[in-house]
């Protein structure tokens, strides 16, 4: 089998924790902020971790992480 390679787009956006959690930063935090409320703006700072349902499809992209 040759080696398979690590989609970049996704290895710059998806850290993977010990556990085999896969963490994530949050969506529209870009531009448009002026509307967006700071109590909104404050939470989308956090890092989340990504849905089970997509885990294995996050997993495919990065082979080896």
């Amino acid at each position: 089998m040759p080696k398979l390679k690590t989609h970049s787009g996704a290895s710059k956006r998806l850290r993977f924790t010990k556990t085999g959690k896969i963490k994530r930063a949050h969506a529209f935090k870009s531009h448009i902020l002026n509307k967006k409320d700071t109590k909104r703006k404050r939470g989308l700072r956090q890092a989340a971790y990504a849905d089970a349902t997509n885990v294995g499809a996050l997993k495919r992209l990065c082979p080896y992480s």
